[in-house]
Order: C-alpha cells, then structure tokens, then sequence
C-alpha cells in the first residue's frame, strides 16, 4: 500500500489483484470501518461481495453512526459527526454509493445540500440563561497561549506522547475562547492527550478560521444512519454481502510462527450458541478492536441512564488479543479509564411550538425551514455541566413528524451539579435533564416545570467508552492496520493505528478500512494521502491571522530598523504572502 495525492490516481481504476478469486472475507463489527472496508475489497479488490461475512454483536449496522426512534421513547442520537471537505477517504467511497434521496451518489448528495445550504452559526455561546455571550468569533488567545500553540505544533510526536493537554498548556490558553470552542467542538477535556491535541491541529489548520462559526463544517440532510449507513448498507446486501447480526466475536486464533503471523480461527457467540470458523491464508479477517459506544444505556423521560461498567465485550475482545502479541496493542490504556473517558448526551423532541420559539430567539433562525437551524453546537458558556446543545437540519428523521424537533444536547462535566436542576446530569432523568437545558435556552424559570414535562420527551444515554481514544498514549498503544509480519488480518477503526490522520472523526474509520483492504489484497491504486495544509505556508499564515484575531506581528527594534526590514520584505514573495494575510502592520 502506498499514499496518494492529485487526480492520476484518484480517477484510476486497479486491475484485479492476483489470486482474489481464491480469497473471502471476514469482518468484526458492522461500524463505518466495516461497511467501508467491505465496499472497497468489492470496488477496487473486485471481490465478490458472496465471499465476504460481517459479524456483529447489535441487531442492526452502523456502529457509532446511530439515529433510531424508540417505539416508547423516542428518537435517539447518541452523537453526530461533524465533516468537511477534506475527508479524502470518506468521499472516495460515497462517490460509489446510490443516494436514497436523489439520482446520484451520497456524495453528489451532499455536495449539492452543502452548496445549496452552506453550514454557519449566527451564535456559538451564550451565558445568563440564553443571553449571547458575544464571542464576535474572536479567539481572545494572548501572546502566552499562541506561544503554547506554536510550541505544541512544532514539538515532536514523541514530546508530546503520554502527556496530557494540562501539562503542556499554561492557564491563559484556558482561559481563552479558544480552549471553549475547542474542546465543546471536538469533546477535549483537561486530561486527554496532548499528542491529540498536536495531531488535531495539523490536520485541521486549514479549518482553523471556520471553528469560531462553524463556517468549516459540513452536514448530512438526516440523522447520520439514515444518511450514511443505510445507503451503504443496502449497497452491500445488494452486493451479496451476508451479516450476521447477534453475534459476539469473543476472541480470535493466531499462528504467531517467528515473523509470520496469521489469524487461524474465530471464535463467537451466536443467538445463544457457540461457534466459530477456521482461517487459511486466504481467508482475510478484518477486526474492529475497542468501541467508543459499548455499554451505552439509554434512560427515558423518567429514568437516568446508568453508567454501565460491566463486561464489555468489543474491549475484553482486543484483551484477549492483545495478551497474544506486544503488536496487537494495550487496550487498557484506553478502555480503562471510564470516570475520564465517560460523557453523556439526550437527545431531546419537542412536540408544540412553544419551546422552538426560544430555539429561534436564541439561533436567530426559524428551526422548521427545513434549512441550517444553529449551524452546530450553542455552548452554554456558563454552564456547571458545560452544556451544549444543536439542532440540525429539521426533520432530522425521515419517520419526524413535521411540528416536531429533534434537538441534540450533551455534557463533558457530567458529575457536577447543574445550574437549575441542583443534580449531575448522570443522576438526571430526561424530564430533568430537558429542565436544565430550558434553563439554559432562556426559558423563564416559572415556565421550566411544564414546558419540561408537556411540550418536550428526553432520552439521555451515558456512554462509559466515548472519549476513550483520547486518553495519554505512546507509540505502540494501538496497534497498526496490518501489524508487521499479518499475511491475513487486520485492524480497523478508531483503535487502529494510521498515519498522521486523527481519530473521532467518520474519516479516519473509512481510512482504516480501506487501508486494510488495500493491503491485504494488494490493490494497485493509493490511498489518499491526508490533505497536506499542514505543509501549506497559505493556510499556516492565514491560521496565525485567525489565531492573532488579525491583530498584525509587531517586528520589535526601533521605528527606522522597522521601516527597513518591511521594506525589504515588501519586494519578495514572502512580504507579498505577509501582506495578503494581514500579519504586517502599518509601516507608513
């Protein structure tokens, strides 16, 4: 396998790999990394989708990429995925996919309601019970914190492995704006890695001017399983993949001969019956390894989720693995940590007119256009739960009824006591929940009780795994895609190792996905290459710009050596790129 870039090769078409016709295929989970490593082993390995088995532990596909309505709850999203126009991998493959909705691909799809209905907000936080918080999409970042930024940037991967993003950042980063849109956009906490947060920052820094806003995000029309996992889903069974659903993988064989290592059975539970199959050489097996949504128990309007801290079968899986070979990873670096890795959402239906009214008031957009409603999350900047909440593009569901709202709300402080309610939201029933972000909408406080209880239903979910690919790591952590020596398996989605792309991201699982395949079957084609603005002196001026919130680089000296250093500037490439990005001030 090799990287890519350009048009040669994203418009080639690879001639069958040797031997295909001899091979099948086994994969671990039906998550994004699944669906896409099987569409890619069919589109480019030109292996017949009869050869290839998708086991699964849940009833249904899609993983993480959820939206379901529950016939005695309501509608349920656990989380939504936020996408831009740099997700090469994920592109890539729904070009190849029929959209449901028009004719053409989910690409063409996409492409067409995003330049229709560009994605911005019109309010990003507020304080004081819904009043706006008047960011003026400034970043407020003083000369300390921009130095911890440029510092964190160019640092090493190695100086910033198994450290945490407070032990490289000063208290003034914090305290800026941009620590609160940060870590509300992406679900950074205090204690997550630093080597994320370094990794974040190159692959989005051509973005860097959008996160204020929300102006660099992109979003699907409905809920992402309907937008993104069905189309797929039902590309695949119309290509003869079989899915076994209600079927736990518990642990995989491996003959681990000197440098030679091939998986040789796998075992499962299946509908109450133990089972399994026997790998050859030419049976590849596909592993998704950990889970950012195991153990998710979903409350009701009257009852709290419960933390769920049992047996976790996707991590006691990549453990039993793991403790086979030293490559195959450590998975309690991650899966073992739930008090820092566990954060809760509800999704939230409003079912009369009277709560939308406050929505509107407080996104200055009427929520039922059918068009951008907030344009992504509003913060609650003074909220003790840190709160934040969305609404999408309404119906959010296909099955939505058209006076209803399906409106997304989740925490990172999930142990605190809210600011109405007086209760952590982990102890908080969805009534309850759905009070205090009311309280925070700007609802008046005498209306919350009933507005709560008639005119909205709340079903919360607490997720113990959902931030757990970013806890402190060093290399080896995770394992590679296709561990040296592997002559027939692979590990796929946000556990596995990748170059250079980050994780929590629909991009980086389809990147794993089609990595594996791409090796194991030796396709002639380049994956492509992670979009290169890191290396991109434009977009790195055009983020310090942001970053300075336009204030221009005062070059320290007296006025006259000033003069002469700009005017010397002024006549090369380099004064020209500094003068278009607004980084030198008036020299006259």
């Amino acid at each position: 396998m090799y990287y890519s870039s350009g048009n040669y090769e994203a418009f080639a078409r690879p001639r069958k790999p040797e031997g295909v016709d001899g091979k099948s295929a086994w994969f671990v989970g039906a998550g994004l990394a699944s669906l896409s490593g099987a569409a890619f082993l069919i589109r480019d390995g030109q292996l017949p989708g009869s050869k290839i088995t998708v086991l699964e532990e849940l009833k249904i596909p899609g993983g993480a990429l959820d939206g379901i309505k529950e016939p005695k709850k309501g509608f349920v999203i656990r989380g939504g995925r936020e996408m831009e126009n740099h997700f090469e991998c994920l592109w890539d493959l729904f070009r190849t996919i029929p959209s449901d909705e028009v004719e053409g691909s989910v690409l063409d799809e996409f492409y067409w309601l995003n330049k229709d209905d560009p994605n911005f907000s019109l309010e990003r936080a507020t304080v004081r019970q819904g009043q706006s918080a008047q960011t003026k999409n400034l970043f407020t970042l003083n000369d300390k914190a921009q130095k911890d930024i440029t510092r964190i940037f160019l640092a090493t991967r190695g100086e910033m492995e198994g450290k945490r993003i407070n032990e490289v950042f000063s208290k003034d980063f914090f305290e800026s704006n941009f620590w609160m849109y940060w870590r509300t956009m992406f679900a950074f906490e205090d204690w997550h890695s630093a080597l994320e947060m370094k990794l974040y920052l190159h692959r989005f820094i051509h973005h860097i001017g959008g996160l204020p806003d929300f102006s660099a995000l992109k979003f699907t029309k409905y809920n992402q399983y309907e937008s993104l996992v069905l189309p797929l889903y039902k590309w695949l069974l119309d290509q003869g993949v079989t899915f076994r659903f209600d079927t736990t993988v518990t642990d995989v064989d491996f003959d681990l001969s000197g440098d030679r290592k091939q998986a040789t059975r796998i075992h499962w539970e299946s509908e109450g019956e133990t089972g399994g199959v026997d790998l050859g050489p030419d049976d590849l097996l596909l592993m998704t390894i950990g889970s950012l949504t195991e153990n998710s128990d979903e409350g009701d309007q009257h009852t709290p989720a419960k933390l769920n801290e049992g047996p976790a079968p996707a991590w006691d899986l990549w453990r039993r693995i793991a403790a086979k070979d030293k490559a195959f990873g450590h998975p309690d670096v991650f899966g073992g940590h739930i008090p820092e890795t566990k954060w809760e959402s509800a999704t939230v239906t409003t079912l009369d007119q009277r709560i939308p009214d406050y929505i509107q008031k407080v996104c200055k957009r009427d929520p039922f256009s059918g068009k951008v409603v907030t344009g992504g999350i509003v913060t609650a900047k003074d909220s003790s739960w840190l709160l934040s909440w969305t609404v999408n593009r309404q119906p959010h569901f296909k099955q939505q009824p058209k006076d209803q709202i399906v409106v997304w709300v989740y925490s990172l402080f999930v142990d605190k006591p809210g600011d109405y309610v007086n209760k952590t939201m982990q102890e908080c029933t969805g009534e309850e929940i759905t009070q205090e972000w009311l309280y925070h909408l700007g609802v008046p406080v005498a209306d919350i009780p009933e507005l709560a209880a008639e005119a909205a239903k709340c079903v919360p979910v607490m997720m113990p795994y959902v931030t757990a690919f970013f806890m402190p790591r060093k290399a080896g952590d995770r394992p590679d895609v296709v561990p040296k020596g592997s002559v027939n398996f692979a590990f796929i989605g946000q556990f596995a190792e990748t170059s250079r792309d980050c994780i929590f991201t629909t991009e980086y699982s389809v990147r794993t996905g089609m990595e594996a395949a791409y090796q194991l079957l030796g396709i002639e084609r380049g994956v492509p290459e992670v979009f290169n603005s890191t290396y991109d002196i434009r977009k790195l001026l055009a983020a310090m710009s942001r970053l300075r919130d336009g204030d221009p680089v005062r070059i320290p000296g007296p006025e006259l050596l000033r003069r002469k250093i700009v005017g010397k500037l002024d006549s090369t490439e380099i004064g020209e790129l500094l003068t278009e990005f607004g980084l030198l001030g008036d020299t006259k």
